[in-house]
C-alpha cells in the first residue's frame, strides 16, 4: 500500500497558490477555463501539451499569459515549411577573429515554448523539437546543453487546414502528455472580449509564482495518494482500448490500435495534479474522468469503420467511461 506523505493542509496551501495563477490568467483571458486549467495541469504534471483549435481562440495569448504568471522565459516559434532544425535548437558559428566555433543557442532554450502550427514544418524540424521534449537536452556540435527547468512545450495544430502540412506521426503525438481541444467562446464571453480588447491595451498578467515554485508543486503532486482501486480503474480504462471484449465492449472494429503505456502514466500524473489543484491529498475517480479525454484522445488510432460511422476518439473515450466500473 502506498504511504500517504501529503496532508490536507499542505495540499490546500498549494491549491491556493495554483488558483492564484488561474485567477491572474483570468484577468487577461476571457473564458477558456478548460484550456487554462489544462495548461496549468501540464505544467504541474511536467508534460507537454498539444493544443488543437481554429485560429483566433487566444491560444498564443493564453500560453504567453501562463509564462507571465510564473515569471518564466517564453518563446513563440512559428513553424513553416522552410524551417530548419538549427532554427529551433541552435547551431555553431565560425568566428574568423579567433578561428574557432561558438555555439549560438536557439529559441528552444526557454522555459515555455509555443510551437505554433507544428504540423506546418517538415519531419526533421518536428523531430528536433520532439527530441528536445523527450530528452530535456540539446546537442549542438559536440556539446550537450540541458534545457531550462521547468521546460514546457505547447504545440498548436489547426484542424481545418491541411494544405502544406506535415501531420505528426502517431509515435510523436504519443509523447504529448495532454491534447486539449479549444472551442469558440459563447456569446457572453465574446462580448467580454469585445469590451476588454476593444478599449485600448489589454491587461498583462503579473508574476504570481516563480519557476522554483513549479518544482515544489511538482514534488507535492508526486506525493498525492493514489489508492490501489484507482490504479486498477486506470489500468482497466487503458486495457479496454486494447482488448475491449474483455470488458464487454464492442469496440474492436472501431479501434485499430489502443493506448500505449504512456497513457497509463499520463492518467496518473494528471489525476494527481488535478487532485492537488482541488486541494486534495488523494485522487478520486472524478479526477481520472476529468483528465481522461485529454490524456487518451490522441492515443487512440481509429479504424476506417469508425471514420465511416463519423465517430472520433472522444466518442470512444466517453464510451469507456460510461461502461468501465468506477471504484
Amino acid at each position: 500500500m502506498q504511504e500517504n506523505t501529503l496532508d490536507q493542509g499542505q495540499a490546500a496551501a498549494v491549491a491556493a497558490r495554483l488558483q492564484a495563477v488561474l485567477d491572474e490568467a483570468g484577468r487577461v483571458i476571457v473564458g477558456q477555463q478548460d484550456m487554462l486549467e489544462g495548461l496549468l495541469l501540464g505544467l504541474v504534471a511536467d508534460g507537454h501539451i498539444l493544443l488543437e483549435g481554429v485560429p483566433g481562440l487566444a491560444k498564443t495569448l493564453a500560453v504567453r499569459t501562463l509564462a507571465q504568471t510564473v515569471a518564466a522565459g517564453f518563446q513563440r516559434i512559428q513553424f513553416t515549411p522552410d524551417l530548419l532544425p538549427a532554427d529551433i535548437v541552435g547551431t555553431t558559428i565560425y568566428r574568423r577573429e579567433t578561428g574557432d566555433f561558438t555555439v549560438k543557442k536557439g529559441p528552444v532554450f526557454n522555459s515555455i515554448i509555443l510551437a505554433d502550427e507544428i504540423n506546418r514544418a517538415p519531419a526533421k524540424v518536428q523531430s528536433a523539437l520532439l527530441e528536445a521534449m523527450q530528452e530535456r537536452q540539446v546537442t549542438i556540435g559536440e556539446e550537450t546543453f540541458p534545457l531550462p527547468d521547468p521546460f514546457l512545450v505547447l504545440a498548436t495544430q489547426n484542424p481545418i487546414e491541411q494544405e502544406g502540412t506535415y501531420p505528426l506521426p502517431e509515435a510523436q503525438v504519443d509523447r504529448f502528455l495532454l491534447k486539449l481541444r479549444v472551442d469558440y467562446p459563447d456569446k457572453a464571453e465574446e462580448r467580454q472580449i469585445l469590451d476588454r480588447m476593444g478599449a485600448g491595451l489589454p491587461p498583462a498578467a503579473r508574476p504570481v509564482v516563480t519557476p522554483a515554485d513549479i518544482g515544489e508543486f511538482r514534488r507535492t503532486a508526486e506525493a498525492v495518494f493514489v489508492d490501489e482501486k484507482i490504479k486498477t480503474y486506470i489500468l482497466d480504462l487503458v486495457f479496454a482500448t486494447r482488448r475491449p471484449r474483455d470488458f464487454g465492449l464492442d469496440l474492436e472494429p472501431l479501434i485499430a490500435y489502443g493506448a500505449s503505456p504512456r497513457a497509463t502514466l499520463a492518467l496518473v500524473r494528471l489525476a494527481r495534479a488535478r487532485a492537488l489543484l482541488r486541494g486534495r491529498a488523494f485522487v478520486v475517480p472524478e479526477d481520472v474522468k476529468a483528465v481522461g479525454h485529454g490524456a487518451l484522445r490522441h492515443r487512440l488510432i481509429l479504424s476506417y469503420e469508425a471514420e465511416a460511422r463519423e465517430l472520433d476518439s472522444d466518442d470512444l473515450v466517453t464510451t469507456l467511461f460510461e461502461n468501465i466500473d468506477v471504484p
